[in-house]
């Protein structure tokens, strides 16, 4: 099993449930098990202002899907849960992002891991913190 951090977010139709959502679904992945949760932290946009808040979580997985499958996994989630790609950093009703994949760095056009601009992104660092304070962060 390779343990993996995922982020969770979401700034529309009532967002906190669409996180609850997204972790189930996550949750009946095949050879993947949630280990840990972060609290859910409401942050201002990144990116694209002028949008609603954005609810933010990092989950800690074990899986043995590979980083491709998990990444189709996690885009089909956000398409059952309504996920449409209009805007650069545009409001979502589900965004899951693979932060990190073991210590795998990948750089293909469909999935960079670690995720670019972790350093960056408070909502990001402060629930990852929260549930691995100990964690070394990488940059892509």
């Amino acid at each position: 099993m390779k343990v993996c951090y995922l982020g969770l977010g979401s700034n529309q139709q009532v967002p906190e449930r669409q996180l609850r959502r997204a972790i189930k679904s996550i949750k009946s992945l095949p050879s993947t098990v949630i280990t840990k949760i972060s609290s859910f932290y409401w942050n201002k946009a990144w990116g694209l202002q002028g949008q609603q808040d954005f609810c933010n979580t990092v989950i800690e997985i074990s899986t043995r899907l590979p980083p491709l499958q998990l990444l189709d996994a996690c885009q089909k989630i956000e398409k059952k849960q309504g996920r449409v790609r209009k805007k650069h950093w545009g409001p979502r009703v589900i965004d899951i992002d693979i932060l990190y994949y073991e210590d795998n760095n990948i750089r293909s056009k469909k999935l960079v891991i670690p995720h670019p601009q972790i350093q960056f992104r408070d909502f990001v660092l402060i629930p990852l913190m929260e549930i691995n304070p100990n964690y070394e962060l990488k940059e892509s």
